[in-house]
């Protein structure tokens, strides 16, 4: 049975609003706003009940946890949980950002570009000094999270309420991501992730969604300074009526149905106040029909087609349902789904071809946008995109299923250091647009 895990990073705080590391102080509470945002993280979660609830015991994690299972008659099955505590940054805690990157340039530049390799010297109590790599010590208490928590909690809805940092951490380990891209996800102030895990710790596990902020009032997360470089809007095409009948398609080029005109439409609502300067599209109808619909009111944009955006070439298995595969092909649909890296299509791709051409064009596209800050939208297909954002995490072609891609779904990919710097993932298969709020994805889990 899959056990969900509700992520959610506690409102603003004090410090956050001054611009100061905050670690494992707990000097810092939340602001009017950062409490404004629990209530409305609080009305977001209205029908979901949580068999547990963990947090922090730091004191701005713990009102974000308080705030929100109050509000929802849930405030019993809340404890706190020092596995949670915020990453440990003894020598800058309660300094100023900009204090920090001056006093510590060097380990500063270390924890923005390698933070695994992080290194503060902590002075002992005989006069010498001891080494400590406080990310690499997060992934470990990340770890050390899960392997208690998720085998208590098969089959259940859990809220976990914590920090930028052990949030991130957490993630990272339960998908596989590297302590080195740390800093390639994002967790915004009641920003809210979901992760499903099909059984216990280190069986298979999948994001869901990734930062979601809209039940804030916020689409998309802030572009956080120094905004170098692009935003990218990576979108799955909307519904077919193959989708929803779990029809292999692949590269059978078969149209949007009505849903999925209206998944289009409603992203290109959701979009209507984001200002967009580029886009791109696999030239297939599915993904080039949404694009069109997202840009219908954008008559000056000229819509690139890139045909090394088309979705996995299934070979044979196109237009067959799965229980014609499973007959015509014994075990290999079953290996697809265990280990889809391993599989060859009958006539068709294996999931290396689609990465290596998805990744020449993600390149191309980011050669040919450059270094403005400026917004954009990519409309291609869900092992596209999978390949893509797997690629951008440090996973691998055995990853695919660990990233969903709704239809119609919207994720957004920051280059904040520029092109040559490394991309965050600043929210992930946003779908709240299509289906009138809600913080789960809803789409329907049809075939590729």
């Amino acid at each position: 049975m899959s056990t969900r895990v509700i992520i959610l990073r506690h409102g603003q705080s004090s410090y956050n609003s001054q611009g100061r590391i905050q670690g494992r102080s707990d000097l810092s509470v939340l602001t009017d706003r950062g409490q404004a945002d629990a209530r409305l993280t609080s009305e977001a979660f209205q029908g979901l009940e949580f068999s547990a609830a963990y947090c922090s015991p730091l004191q701005r994690a713990h009102q974000t946890a308080t705030t929100v299972l109050t509000g929802l008659g849930q405030q019993d099955c809340l404890q706190t949980d020092d596995r949670l505590l915020e990453i440990d940054l003894p020598l800058w805690e309660t300094m100023l950002n900009q204090d920090v990157r001056e006093k510590y340039a060097q380990q500063y530049q270390a924890w923005k570009e390698r933070p695994h390799e992080l290194k503060m010297l902590l002075p002992q109590a005989d006069g010498s000094q001891q080494e400590f790599f406080p990310v690499l010590s997060l992934s470990a208490q990340a770890t050390t999270f899960w392997q208690g928590i998720i085998p208590q909690h098969q089959g259940q809805t859990i809220l976990i309420v914590a920090h930028n940092g052990i949030n991130r951490a957490l993630i990272s380990t339960a998908l596989g991501i590297p302590p080195r891209l740390y800093h390639s996800i994002q967790q915004s102030n009641c920003g809210v992730t979901v992760l499903n895990f099909s059984g216990g710790w280190g069986e298979n596990v999948q994001l869901e969604s990734l930062n979601q902020t809209s039940h804030l009032g916020q689409k998309l997360p802030t572009f956080r300074p120094p905004n170098q470089g692009p935003r990218f809007l990576l979108v799955r095409h909307g519904e077919t009526d193959w989708n929803r009948a779990g029809k292999f398609q692949g590269q059978i080029d078969v149209p949007l149905n009505d849903n999925g005109r209206n998944q289009a439409s409603l992203a290109a609502e959701f979009l209507k106040t984001i200002e967009i300067d580029f886009a791109f599209t696999s030239p297939m109808s599915r993904p080039k029909e949404t694009a069109q619909i997202i840009l219908k009111d954008r008559s000056q944009l000229t819509l690139h087609e890139d045909t090394d955006l088309r979705e996995i070439g299934h070979g044979l298995w196109e237009g067959k349902f799965e229980a014609e595969i499973k007959a015509e092909y014994p075990g290999e649909l079953e290996r697809w789904q265990s280990h889809p890296e391993s599989v060859q299509m009958p006539e068709g791709e294996n999931l290396q071809d689609v990465w290596t051409r998805a990744t020449a064009a993600w390149q191309k596209i980011i050669a040919q946008v450059g270094n403005q800050p400026q917004t954009g939208i990519v409309v291609a297909h869900d092992a596209t995109n999978k390949v893509l954002l797997c690629n951008l995490l440090g996973l691998g072609l055995a990853d695919i299923w660990k990233i969903k891609q709704g239809n119609g779904a919207v994720t957004v990919i920051d280059y904040p250091d520029g092109i040559e710097g490394q991309p965050v993932i600043q929210a992930l298969n946003l779908t709240s647009h299509l289906s009138a709020g809600g913080i789960l994805d809803k789409t329907a889990a049809g075939a590729l």
